[in-house]
């Protein structure tokens, strides 16, 4: 696949955003509403105040007053007492070795425990409790697989930080320090026997990192929108897979300024490809920095187009994996827009 560009950063993207003051942490119960009654699944929500912890610094973008907004959306939402609440746990280093070089955990662990505000492979900012968090929410991401994939729940959605999708093999990048999603996918198949993943990430940046873990997999299918060019410089419609993987990976870039026709309308695109690869387990990088107003990003898709794009995941998903589908947060920087969006995501979810 593509390189990333040296010369572009995240840094080279971020504008003026609200400074992060302290927020207190919600506390959460661990018992959820009451169970579903005979023949009844619920959608399944995962949030853990602890994810709060992660702290990038001042006046950074990806600031816990971003969970806070979407929690406070869905706790006001007439349906939230149906939603099953998931409890999570701390990945195992084996879990995350599944996708990641053993070299780069330690490496990653290491410096975060020895209190460094960056790590050494990219332009992820860190603080002391920054590793303990990204446990928590790999291992979070995992908890919902479970739940999905023992019949639970029917799907799920998990509101959690930091992001994931740009950390590669052996480097975290952006915001990314382990990425969720792609050990999700091996994990679903290493431990609950899942053959074929479909990746679909519409965040407004190509998720370079599940792109060149899965480039020459024949197993996992990935799919992104992204705003191009724009960081991390990857995502090009030539970028289409190699070895076993060739033609599993489908990039549709699209110019600042586009919205639902452009956006929806490849995710409408992707239905063919999906019903050939007929996916046992639907996963979602869902990134609401591709919404209209957002801090970071130039496209301006609305909450009626993540409702469209969310009937086609769970479209896919019904097809060959018997609606099996898990939603992982990705980006959302404008707290309005990023609680609106994600309001109207888990709203189709439940109505699915």
């Amino acid at each position: 696949m593509a390189g990333m560009s040296p010369s572009l950063t995240r840094r080279s993207f971020l504008r003026a955003s609200t400074g992060a003051a302290a927020w207190a942490a919600l506390s959460c119960g661990p018992a959820g509403p009451p169970g579903p009654g005979p023949g009844t699944r619920l959608t399944g929500y995962h949030y853990d105040p602890i994810y709060l912890e992660h702290d990038p610094g001042e006046g950074h973008p990806e600031r816990a007053e971003r969970l806070l907004a979407i929690d406070d959306r869905l706790r006001a939402a007439d349906w939230y007492p149906s939603l099953a609440l998931l409890a999570g746990r701390s990945a195992e280093v084996s879990e995350l070795e599944l996708v990641h070089d053993p070299r780069y955990v330690g490496l990653a662990r290491a410096e975060i425990l020895a209190g460094a505000s960056r790590l050494s492979t990219g332009d992820t900012d860190v603080s002391p409790l920054s590793y303990e968090v990204a446990l928590r929410a790999v291992g979070g991401v995992l908890a919902a697989v479970d739940a999905v994939v023992e019949g639970r729940v029917k799907n799920a959605f998990c509101a959690l930080r930091p992001p994931g999708h740009h950390a590669t093999r052996d480097r975290g990048m952006g915001f990314c320090i382990f990425n969720q999603v792609a050990i999700a996918a091996r994990y679903a198949q290493a431990r609950h026997g899942i053959g074929r993943v479909l990746i679909a990430d519409w965040d407004v940046h190509h998720g370079n990192g599940t792109q060149d873990i899965f480039y020459a997999d024949g197993s996992v299918f990935y799919m992104s929108t992204h705003q191009f060019p724009f960081y991390p410089g990857t995502g090009s419609t030539g970028e289409t897979g190699e070895g076993a993987g060739a033609g599993l990976t489908m990039n549709r870039p699209f110019p600042a300024g586009a919205g639902d026709s452009e956006v929806v309308g490849a995710f409408r695109d992707l239905l063919p490809a999906a019903r050939r690869f007929a996916p046992d387990l639907t996963l979602v990088s869902a990134g609401f920095d591709s919404r209209v107003d957002d801090l970071l990003g130039g496209f301006r898709v609305t909450d009626q187009g993540y409702r469209e794009m969310t009937r086609i995941m769970l479209e896919i998903a019904s097809a060959a994996g018997e609606g099996r589908l898990v939603s992982v947060l990705e980006g959302g920087y404008n707290l309005e827009g990023l609680a609106s969006g994600a309001f109207a995501h888990v709203d189709e979810l439940i109505g699915a």
